[in-house]
């Protein structure tokens, strides 16, 4: 019997300790599963919170703009107020300056008016001078200097060699530019004799310099005999000191021997038409 007891006593023994493992097993696994949702809402809570902190500091950032900006709109209303008070004056100034410019994009107007009438004049000019003289001679040129119309003639068309005594030839040319000097009254004919530097002293010339006013004085002493108004003509000797080309060889020294006839417009004339036009618009209230 005693035997039996113990067979049973260790029998409730074993059964006891089976279970045993088989609840720690399952408690084992319940919190493994239980750890592994902890650390995952641990996870999602730091998240939430660095959410939270960069939520904190938008919202500052949102609140220091709306302050500045309620500054900014004091501001502009402080302003506004101190504008409204000199809005007349400025607008008064504005209407001036305004107005002031307008009369000024008129005088320029006017006096381009007055110079693209010039510039009509210069080129009807032109015209008249290669139609009446004609282009057939390469020693004869018609050209425009700084909107002044000229006539350059080689020395050898109009006077001797070494002479200011005028050739045959000049009579003819000469002729053809008293004509046209005739033509235009308020033009006056500058004649400018021009000479190598080959250095020249004959009877009573003393240098190229007296060489050349001497050609001058021919010229127009020439043009008033064949009718040209006097009145119109100057003459001026400029020597050897323009030169056209350096005076290096023959054919360059006989270029830069020339007399240039220059037909302008009277200076004073010119400065009374624009003067015209300043009084016009002053008349006007412009």
């Amino acid at each position: 019997m005693k035997k039996i007891f113990l067979l049973m006593l260790m029998s409730g023994l074993v059964l006891t300790s089976c279970v045993s493992k088989k609840q720690y097993a399952e408690l084992e696994a319940k919190q493994k599963k239980t750890q592994d949702l902890l650390n995952t809402a641990t996870v999602k809570l730091n998240a939430c919170e660095a959410d939270k902190a960069a939520a904190n500091a938008t919202i500052a950032a949102l609140e220091k703009r709306v302050a500045d900006l309620k500054q900014d709109k004091d501001d502009l209303i402080k302003s506004s107020k101190d504008l409204t008070m000199l809005t007349k004056q400025g607008a008064t100034n504005l209407e001036k300056s305004l107005e002031s410019l307008k009369e000024k994009d008129l005088k320029i107007s006017r006096l381009q008016d007055a110079l693209n009438k010039k510039d009509s004049v210069t080129l009807a000019l032109v015209t008249s001078l290669k139609k009446e003289v004609g282009l057939n001679d390469q020693d004869i040129q018609i050209n425009v200097e700084k909107g002044v119309v000229f006539i350059s003639l080689s020395d050898k068309v109009l006077f001797k060699s070494g002479s200011y005594e005028l050739s045959n030839r000049a009579n003819e040319i000469l002729g053809k530019v008293a004509t046209v000097i005739n033509s235009k009254p308020d033009f006056e004919a500058l004649v400018e004799g021009h000479t190598d530097n080959v250095p020249y002293r004959s009877g009573v010339l003393l240098d190229n310099w007296d060489l050349s006013a001497k050609r001058a004085t021919a010229v127009v002493r020439k043009l008033k005999e064949l009718g040209a108004n006097p009145a119109q003509l100057i003459a001026a000797g400029r020597g050897e000191y323009v030169p056209l080309v350096p005076n290096t060889t023959a054919e360059n020294k006989s270029t830069n021997r020339r007399t240039k006839i220059y037909v302008l417009p009277k200076i004073d004339q010119f400065y009374s038409m624009i003067e015209e036009e300043l009084e016009t618009l002053s008349k006007e209230g412009k």
